[in-house]
């Protein structure tokens, strides 16, 4: 039996571990996917003291901090500055890819009209790493939304209602929202929302979080995590086995 799994911390909601398992049992794959919840990334070498692992998903809060412990690192993965999915050769190399750039874009773009002309992306964690590398192939300029200003970096007490409304596309790569603090929702003007928007939540658990419901409220257009994480899971399971 085949063991994958998931690197991360406090993960028990793991998607991809529901994902995987099921996959596995319809298909009828020999396969186990099981979560590492490491307390701390200097832990990661200890997985393989105990466990034969063919592949490796990497979730928050290690989709950076894991790169020093790579062998390799694919070229998409190396311009992203974030990995998560980790390929293992036969004698035991480690190889780092992103696959949440190849799962943000299939799920955004049939949704994109002309006037989704520029974006902000919530957050500046490893995921909005991967989002923004996708809005480039999709030659969509964005900014950063953080709490602090800096380069192509807008604090959120600088984000005006003007820039919410100028900006027709919003993706939230933040955790605010995820169950169980489903109350949460990153400090955005909601008045500059409008009918043209989408709101991309990459958040799937709650399935409809408070910004979307808010932004839903307001005409917007929503969209939450769960197609993307099912094609970058899908495009983790075709690396693993390439």
């Amino acid at each position: 039996m085949r063991t994958f799994g998931l690197v991360g911390k406090d993960i028990d909601y793991s998607f991809s571990r529901n994902y995987f398992s099921k996959k596995f049992s319809i298909k009828n794959i020999d396969a186990r996917y099981i979560n590492f919840d490491l307390e701390s990334i200097d832990q990661f070498p200890e997985i393989f003291k105990t466990t034969e692992v063919s592949g490796l998903n990497v979730t928050i809060p290690y989709k950076e901090k894991v790169i020093p412990f790579l062998d390799h690192l694919d070229s998409e993965a190396q311009k992203i500055g974030a990995v998560n999915t980790i390929k293992i050769s036969e004698n035991g190399e480690l190889t780092g890819y992103n696959t949440d750039h190849f799962g943000f874009k299939k799920a955004l773009e049939n949704h994109l009209e002309s006037f989704h002309s520029s974006a902000l992306i919530l957050g500046t964690g490893g995921a909005s790493k991967a989002v923004a590398y996708a809005l480039d192939k999709l030659s969509v300029p964005y900014q950063f939304i953080s709490r602090n200003s800096s380069e192509n970096t807008l604090s959120y007490s600088e984000l005006s209602i003007e820039v919410i409304s100028s900006n027709k596309l919003v993706i939230n790569t933040t955790p605010l929202g995820t169950s169980p603090e489903t109350e949460r929702y990153p400090d955005i003007p909601l008045e500059g929302i409008s009918g043209q928007h989408i709101i991309f939540d990459l958040i799937y658990n709650p399935e409809e979080t408070k910004l979307m419901k808010l932004a839903s409220e307001l005409g917007a257009k929503t969209l939450n995590g769960y197609r993307m994480l099912e094609l970058q899971a899908e495009k983790s399971w075709s690396i693993w086995n390439s």
